[in-house]
Protein backbone atom coordinates (compact mmCIF):
# COMPACT_ATOMS: atom_id res chain seq x y z
CA UNK A 1 0.00 0.00 0.00
CA UNK A 2 1.41 3.04 -1.14
CA UNK A 3 2.43 5.62 1.91
CA UNK A 4 3.46 9.44 1.63
CA UNK A 5 5.59 11.13 3.86
CA UNK A 6 5.18 15.06 4.10
CA UNK A 7 8.15 17.58 5.39
CA UNK A 8 7.61 20.86 7.03
CA UNK A 9 10.59 23.31 7.47
CA UNK A 10 11.02 25.40 10.48
CA UNK A 11 13.61 27.70 11.55
CA UNK A 12 15.82 27.28 14.34
CA UNK A 13 13.04 28.90 16.46
CA UNK A 14 10.70 25.87 15.33
CA UNK A 15 8.76 28.37 13.54
CA UNK A 16 7.99 28.02 9.43
CA UNK A 17 10.46 30.21 7.38
CA UNK A 18 8.36 33.12 5.88
CA UNK A 19 7.69 32.90 2.18
CA UNK A 20 6.28 35.86 -0.25
CA UNK A 21 4.06 34.11 -2.49
CA UNK A 22 2.97 37.38 -4.87
CA UNK A 23 4.26 40.50 -5.64
CA UNK A 24 2.59 43.14 -8.11
CA UNK A 25 3.99 43.04 -11.63
CA UNK A 26 5.57 46.21 -13.35
CA UNK A 27 3.75 48.92 -13.32
CA UNK A 28 3.07 52.39 -15.42
CA UNK A 29 1.39 55.06 -14.68
CA UNK A 30 0.80 58.61 -15.46
CA UNK A 31 1.74 61.52 -13.10
CA UNK A 32 -1.30 62.41 -11.24
CA UNK A 33 -2.43 58.88 -11.01
CA UNK A 34 -2.69 55.90 -8.28
CA UNK A 35 -1.17 52.46 -7.78
CA UNK A 36 -1.32 49.83 -5.52
CA UNK A 37 1.30 47.48 -5.16
CA UNK A 38 0.52 44.18 -3.46
CA UNK A 39 2.83 41.69 -1.33
CA UNK A 40 1.75 38.29 -0.08
CA UNK A 41 3.13 37.29 2.66
CA UNK A 42 3.03 33.86 3.90
CA UNK A 43 4.12 32.55 7.98
CA UNK A 44 5.41 35.74 8.80
CA UNK A 45 3.55 36.58 12.08
CA UNK A 46 6.25 37.23 13.88
CA UNK A 47 8.24 38.77 11.59
CA UNK A 48 8.33 42.90 10.47
CA UNK A 49 7.60 42.91 7.53
CA UNK A 50 8.45 45.90 4.83
CA UNK A 51 7.78 48.31 2.10
CA UNK A 52 11.32 49.96 0.93
CA UNK A 53 11.46 52.11 -2.18
CA UNK A 54 15.19 52.63 -4.69
CA UNK A 55 15.25 55.23 -6.69
CA UNK A 56 17.82 56.72 -9.28
CA UNK A 57 20.17 59.17 -8.08
CA UNK A 58 20.49 60.25 -12.00
CA UNK A 59 17.98 59.64 -14.83
CA UNK A 60 19.12 57.13 -17.34
CA UNK A 61 18.59 58.99 -20.93
CA UNK A 62 19.15 57.29 -24.49
CA UNK A 63 22.73 57.93 -24.19
CA UNK A 64 22.95 55.51 -20.91
CA UNK A 65 20.70 52.13 -21.62
CA UNK A 66 20.15 50.14 -18.57
CA UNK A 67 19.61 47.01 -17.53
CA UNK A 68 20.03 45.24 -14.17
CA UNK A 69 22.21 42.48 -12.78
CA UNK A 70 19.65 41.15 -9.98
CA UNK A 71 22.54 38.22 -8.97
CA UNK A 72 25.51 40.91 -8.89
CA UNK A 73 23.44 43.56 -7.05
CA UNK A 74 25.07 45.77 -10.25
CA UNK A 75 23.92 47.98 -12.80
CA UNK A 76 24.92 47.41 -16.65
CA UNK A 77 25.23 50.47 -18.52
CA UNK A 78 25.35 50.15 -22.31
CA UNK A 79 26.60 53.39 -23.95
CA UNK A 80 26.09 54.58 -27.41
CA UNK A 81 30.13 53.78 -27.65
CA UNK A 82 29.23 50.20 -27.09
CA UNK A 83 31.67 49.85 -24.18
CA UNK A 84 30.14 48.13 -20.84
CA UNK A 85 30.52 49.56 -17.65
CA UNK A 86 29.37 48.35 -14.42
CA UNK A 87 27.83 50.82 -11.51
CA UNK A 88 27.77 49.44 -7.83
CA UNK A 89 23.92 49.64 -7.12
CA UNK A 90 24.02 50.95 -4.16
CA UNK A 91 26.09 54.06 -5.26
CA UNK A 92 23.41 54.73 -8.14
CA UNK A 93 20.08 54.78 -5.93
CA UNK A 94 18.65 56.04 -2.84
CA UNK A 95 17.09 53.44 -0.52
CA UNK A 96 14.02 54.51 1.30
CA UNK A 97 12.01 52.75 3.88
CA UNK A 98 8.24 53.03 3.72
CA UNK A 99 6.17 51.06 6.12
CA UNK A 100 6.78 48.46 8.88
CA UNK A 101 3.95 45.77 8.49
CA UNK A 102 0.54 48.24 8.43
CA UNK A 103 1.92 51.56 9.47
CA UNK A 104 3.50 53.86 7.43
CA UNK A 105 7.07 54.90 8.08
CA UNK A 106 7.28 58.02 5.69
CA UNK A 107 5.20 60.85 6.71
CA UNK A 108 3.47 61.52 2.92
CA UNK A 109 -0.27 62.13 2.80
CA UNK A 110 -0.02 60.18 -0.50
CA UNK A 111 0.81 57.42 0.74
CA UNK A 112 -1.40 55.04 2.45
CA UNK A 113 -1.02 51.36 3.92
CA UNK A 114 -3.51 48.42 4.11
CA UNK A 115 -3.31 44.86 5.38
CA UNK A 116 -5.70 42.20 4.95
CA UNK A 117 -5.09 39.22 7.02
CA UNK A 118 -7.64 36.47 5.15
CA UNK A 119 -4.86 36.98 2.12
CA UNK A 120 -1.50 38.06 4.64
CA UNK A 121 -1.45 40.69 1.53
CA UNK A 122 0.23 43.92 2.54
CA UNK A 123 -0.77 46.88 -0.01
CA UNK A 124 0.63 49.95 -0.49
CA UNK A 125 -1.15 52.65 -1.86
CA UNK A 126 0.34 55.98 -4.14
CA UNK A 127 -1.94 58.99 -5.24
CA UNK A 128 -1.17 61.87 -7.14
CA UNK A 129 2.15 60.13 -8.17
CA UNK A 130 5.22 62.41 -9.17
CA UNK A 131 7.61 61.58 -11.00
CA UNK A 132 9.96 61.14 -8.54
CA UNK A 133 8.08 58.11 -7.16
CA UNK A 134 9.58 55.85 -10.24
CA UNK A 135 11.78 53.45 -8.64
CA UNK A 136 12.06 49.56 -7.37
CA UNK A 137 9.50 49.03 -4.74
CA UNK A 138 10.52 45.93 -2.24
CA UNK A 139 8.45 43.90 0.00
CA UNK A 140 10.95 42.93 2.59
CA UNK A 141 10.42 40.29 5.42
CA UNK A 142 13.21 40.44 7.88
CA UNK A 143 14.35 36.99 9.40
CA UNK A 144 17.79 38.29 11.75
CA UNK A 145 19.59 41.68 11.45
CA UNK A 146 21.69 39.87 8.23
CA UNK A 147 19.00 37.65 6.55
CA UNK A 148 16.00 38.92 4.71
CA UNK A 149 13.35 37.62 1.46
CA UNK A 150 12.94 40.17 -0.77
CA UNK A 151 10.79 40.59 -3.49
CA UNK A 152 10.75 43.80 -5.94
CA UNK A 153 8.06 45.14 -8.43
CA UNK A 154 9.30 48.51 -10.98
CA UNK A 155 7.35 51.34 -10.88
CA UNK A 156 7.43 53.83 -13.83
CA UNK A 157 6.01 57.08 -14.34
CA UNK A 158 5.46 58.40 -17.68
CA UNK A 159 6.82 61.78 -18.20
CA UNK A 160 7.28 64.21 -21.03
CA UNK A 161 10.96 64.44 -22.91
CA UNK A 162 13.34 66.81 -21.20
CA UNK A 163 16.87 67.38 -23.42
CA UNK A 164 19.58 66.08 -21.57
CA UNK A 165 22.62 68.52 -20.39
CA UNK A 166 24.88 66.49 -22.78
CA UNK A 167 23.16 67.13 -25.45
CA UNK A 168 24.53 69.56 -28.22
CA UNK A 169 24.34 73.36 -27.90
CA UNK A 170 26.36 74.98 -30.54
CA UNK A 171 28.91 73.45 -33.01
CA UNK A 172 31.29 75.45 -35.04
CA UNK A 173 33.40 73.34 -37.79
CA UNK A 174 35.86 74.38 -40.69
CA UNK A 175 34.39 73.93 -43.80
CA UNK A 176 35.35 70.90 -45.24
CA UNK A 177 36.02 68.76 -41.49
CA UNK A 178 33.64 66.06 -39.93
CA UNK A 179 31.13 67.35 -37.60
CA UNK A 180 28.58 65.88 -35.68
CA UNK A 181 25.57 67.15 -33.31
CA UNK A 182 24.30 64.95 -30.03
CA UNK A 183 20.95 64.92 -28.84
CA UNK A 184 19.59 62.86 -25.89
CA UNK A 185 16.66 63.01 -24.00
CA UNK A 186 14.86 61.45 -20.66
CA UNK A 187 11.70 60.19 -20.06
CA UNK A 188 8.93 57.79 -20.70
CA UNK A 189 8.56 55.72 -22.67
CA UNK A 190 12.35 56.65 -23.56
CA UNK A 191 12.03 59.29 -26.14
CA UNK A 192 12.36 59.19 -30.06
CA UNK A 193 15.07 61.63 -31.46
CA UNK A 194 14.16 63.46 -34.75
CA UNK A 195 16.09 66.34 -35.97
CA UNK A 196 15.43 69.04 -38.81
CA UNK A 197 16.86 72.30 -39.90
CA UNK A 198 15.46 75.77 -40.07
CA UNK A 199 12.47 76.45 -42.11
CA UNK A 200 12.45 72.78 -43.41
CA UNK A 201 15.43 73.34 -45.00
CA UNK A 202 16.97 70.07 -46.43
CA UNK A 203 19.55 68.17 -44.20
CA UNK A 204 23.27 67.64 -45.21
CA UNK A 205 22.34 64.00 -44.71
CA UNK A 206 19.37 64.10 -47.56
CA UNK A 207 15.71 64.79 -46.70
CA UNK A 208 14.33 67.26 -44.25
CA UNK A 209 14.32 64.78 -41.11
CA UNK A 210 16.82 62.62 -39.92
CA UNK A 211 16.11 59.83 -37.28
CA UNK A 212 18.81 59.06 -34.13
CA UNK A 213 20.68 60.87 -31.68
CA UNK A 214 23.76 61.11 -33.30
CA UNK A 215 23.09 63.83 -36.93
CA UNK A 216 27.19 63.59 -38.71
CA UNK A 217 27.84 65.50 -41.06
CA UNK A 218 30.97 63.87 -42.88
CA UNK A 219 32.30 67.25 -44.56
CA UNK A 220 30.66 70.23 -44.02
CA UNK A 221 30.16 72.92 -46.38
CA UNK A 222 29.26 76.78 -45.84
CA UNK A 223 25.83 75.86 -46.98
CA UNK A 224 25.10 73.29 -43.80
CA UNK A 225 25.66 76.80 -41.65
CA UNK A 226 22.53 77.80 -39.84
CA UNK A 227 20.18 76.98 -37.04
CA UNK A 228 19.09 72.86 -36.67
CA UNK A 229 16.28 71.76 -34.37
CA UNK A 230 16.73 68.25 -32.04
CA UNK A 231 13.41 67.71 -31.43
CA UNK A 232 12.57 64.78 -28.58
CA UNK A 233 9.03 63.21 -28.71
CA UNK A 234 7.59 60.00 -26.64
CA UNK A 235 3.97 60.75 -26.83
CA UNK A 236 3.59 61.93 -23.11
CA UNK A 237 3.16 66.20 -23.71
CA UNK A 238 4.40 68.13 -26.26
CA UNK A 239 7.56 66.53 -26.71
CA UNK A 240 11.02 69.17 -26.19
CA UNK A 241 13.16 70.63 -28.80
CA UNK A 242 16.72 72.33 -28.88
CA UNK A 243 18.18 74.97 -31.15
CA UNK A 244 21.27 74.06 -32.62
CA UNK A 245 23.61 76.79 -34.21
CA UNK A 246 26.37 75.19 -36.41
CA UNK A 247 28.64 77.40 -37.98
CA UNK A 248 30.97 76.45 -40.58
CA UNK A 249 34.14 78.67 -40.70
CA UNK A 250 35.08 79.27 -44.58
CA UNK A 251 37.53 81.24 -46.59
CA UNK A 252 36.12 84.65 -47.46
CA UNK A 253 34.74 85.30 -50.75
CA UNK A 254 34.75 88.28 -52.26
CA UNK A 255 32.16 89.44 -55.01
CA UNK A 256 32.10 92.86 -56.87
CA UNK A 257 28.73 94.06 -57.87
CA UNK A 258 30.25 96.49 -60.24
CA UNK A 259 33.55 96.50 -61.37
CA UNK A 260 33.46 99.49 -63.63
CA UNK A 261 32.55 102.74 -62.80
CA UNK A 262 32.83 106.52 -64.37
CA UNK A 263 32.84 109.47 -62.41
CA UNK A 264 33.90 113.05 -63.71
CA UNK A 265 36.50 115.27 -62.36
CA UNK A 266 36.29 117.21 -58.75
CA UNK A 267 32.93 114.29 -57.94
CA UNK A 268 32.89 112.12 -55.09
CA UNK A 269 32.40 108.06 -56.12
CA UNK A 270 31.79 105.19 -54.33
CA UNK A 271 33.41 101.86 -55.18
CA UNK A 272 31.86 98.47 -53.25
CA UNK A 273 32.62 95.10 -52.35
CA UNK A 274 30.57 91.82 -51.28
CA UNK A 275 32.48 89.55 -48.48
CA UNK A 276 31.44 86.34 -47.35
CA UNK A 277 33.09 84.96 -44.63
CA UNK A 278 33.83 83.55 -41.14
CA UNK A 279 35.64 84.15 -39.14
CA UNK A 280 34.92 87.78 -39.94
CA UNK A 281 38.01 88.41 -42.21
CA UNK A 282 40.11 91.52 -42.46
CA UNK A 283 39.08 94.15 -44.75
CA UNK A 284 41.56 96.60 -46.84
CA UNK A 285 41.07 98.96 -50.02
CA UNK A 286 44.50 99.16 -52.36
CA UNK A 287 45.60 101.37 -55.16
CA UNK A 288 48.91 100.20 -56.85
CA UNK A 289 49.65 98.01 -53.67
CA UNK A 290 49.47 100.54 -52.17
CA UNK A 291 47.12 100.25 -48.86
CA UNK A 292 44.80 102.80 -48.34
CA UNK A 293 43.18 104.94 -45.01
CA UNK A 294 40.78 107.34 -44.38
CA UNK A 295 42.23 110.91 -45.02
CA UNK A 296 40.82 113.96 -46.99
CA UNK A 297 41.06 111.82 -50.42
CA UNK A 298 39.55 108.76 -49.01
CA UNK A 299 36.78 107.36 -46.69
CA UNK A 300 36.70 103.42 -46.28
CA UNK A 301 33.31 102.30 -44.04
CA UNK A 302 32.31 98.13 -43.64
CA UNK A 303 28.77 97.11 -42.97
CA UNK A 304 27.50 93.93 -41.53
CA UNK A 305 24.91 92.11 -42.90
CA UNK A 306 25.24 89.42 -40.85
CA UNK A 307 27.40 87.23 -38.91
CA UNK A 308 29.43 86.09 -42.37
CA UNK A 309 28.35 88.93 -44.61
CA UNK A 310 29.86 92.21 -44.95
CA UNK A 311 29.51 94.97 -47.43
CA UNK A 312 32.66 97.69 -47.53
CA UNK A 313 32.99 100.94 -49.51
CA UNK A 314 35.71 102.96 -50.90
CA UNK A 315 34.54 106.83 -51.44
CA UNK A 316 36.84 108.81 -53.70
CA UNK A 317 36.46 111.83 -52.52
CA UNK A 318 36.69 114.76 -55.29
CA UNK A 319 38.30 112.99 -57.61
CA UNK A 320 41.53 113.78 -58.76
CA UNK A 321 43.50 112.80 -62.34
CA UNK A 322 45.65 110.96 -60.74
CA UNK A 323 43.07 108.67 -58.63
CA UNK A 324 41.50 107.08 -61.87
CA UNK A 325 42.66 103.40 -62.28
CA UNK A 326 42.38 99.86 -60.14
CA UNK A 327 41.21 99.18 -57.41
CA UNK A 328 41.36 96.37 -54.80
CA UNK A 329 39.73 95.43 -51.95
CA UNK A 330 40.84 92.17 -49.88
CA UNK A 331 39.49 90.30 -47.23
CA UNK A 332 41.46 87.65 -45.10
CA UNK A 333 40.90 85.06 -41.88
CA UNK A 334 43.09 82.72 -40.40
CA UNK A 335 41.25 80.11 -43.74
CA UNK A 336 42.19 82.02 -46.55
CA UNK A 337 42.24 85.43 -48.71
CA UNK A 338 40.25 86.58 -51.58
CA UNK A 339 40.27 89.93 -53.51
CA UNK A 340 37.52 92.15 -55.98
CA UNK A 341 38.86 94.65 -58.62
CA UNK A 342 37.02 97.94 -59.15
CA UNK A 343 37.75 100.29 -62.01
CA UNK A 344 37.11 104.23 -62.08
CA UNK A 345 37.54 105.67 -65.03
CA UNK A 346 36.77 109.70 -66.05
CA UNK A 347 33.81 110.61 -67.84
CA UNK A 348 32.80 114.04 -68.48
CA UNK A 349 28.99 114.19 -67.18
CA UNK A 350 28.64 113.46 -63.09
CA UNK A 351 27.08 110.50 -61.94
CA UNK A 352 24.54 110.62 -59.20
CA UNK A 353 24.74 108.90 -56.90
CA UNK A 354 26.70 109.82 -55.31
CA UNK A 355 27.73 113.05 -57.48
CA UNK A 356 23.63 114.38 -56.54
CA UNK A 357 23.07 117.87 -55.19
CA UNK A 358 27.20 118.28 -55.74
CA UNK A 359 28.67 121.80 -56.85
CA UNK A 360 32.34 121.26 -57.07
CA UNK A 361 32.96 122.91 -60.69
CA UNK A 362 35.55 125.52 -60.46
CA UNK A 363 36.27 128.55 -61.84
CA UNK A 364 37.81 127.61 -64.72
CA UNK A 365 35.40 124.99 -65.30
CA UNK A 366 34.23 124.76 -69.17
CA UNK A 367 31.37 126.34 -70.13
CA UNK A 368 29.65 123.70 -72.15
CA UNK A 369 28.44 122.37 -69.18
CA UNK A 370 26.04 125.12 -69.06
CA UNK A 371 24.65 124.78 -72.58
CA UNK A 372 21.97 121.80 -71.78
CA UNK A 373 20.31 123.94 -69.78
CA UNK A 374 20.11 126.83 -71.96
CA UNK A 375 19.16 124.89 -74.53
CA UNK A 376 16.31 123.00 -72.05
CA UNK A 377 15.25 126.17 -71.43
CA UNK A 378 14.10 127.38 -74.92
CA UNK A 379 11.26 124.62 -75.25
CA UNK A 380 9.59 126.05 -71.98
CA UNK A 381 9.86 129.65 -73.99
CA UNK A 382 8.24 128.27 -77.20
CA UNK A 383 5.50 126.73 -75.43
CA UNK A 384 4.54 129.79 -73.40
CA UNK A 385 4.64 131.49 -76.76
CA UNK A 386 2.28 129.71 -78.59
CA UNK A 387 -0.18 129.29 -75.32
CA UNK A 388 -0.51 133.10 -75.68
CA UNK A 389 -1.27 133.24 -79.58
CA UNK A 390 -4.11 130.48 -78.57
CA UNK A 391 -5.57 132.73 -75.88
CA UNK A 392 -5.71 136.03 -78.20
CA UNK A 393 -7.45 134.26 -81.27
CA UNK A 394 -10.04 133.04 -78.95
CA UNK A 395 -10.35 136.43 -77.49
CA UNK A 396 -11.07 138.10 -81.13
CA UNK A 397 -14.03 135.59 -82.06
Amino acid sequence: MPYFVYFKIYNARGLRTPTISHITQEQIRDIGGQVDLDCSVHYAQDYPVLWWVERNLYEYTESLQLSRDRQLNTFIVLPYAKKQMKYDRQKTTEALPLSSNSGLIIRDSRFSMRFDAASATYTLSIKDIQETDAGWYQCQVLLSVSNKITAEVELQVRRPPVISDNSTRSLVASEGESAQMECYAGGFPPPKISWRRENNAILPTGGSIYRGNILKLNSVHKEDRGTYYCVAENGVGKGARRNINLEVEFAPVVTVPRPRLGQALQYDMDLECHVEAYPPPAISWLKDEVQLSNNQHYRISHFATADEFTDTTLRVITIEKRQYGLFTCKAQNKLGTDEGQVQLFETIIPVCPPACGQARYSSAAPPALAAPHTALAAPHTALAAAAAALAALAAAR
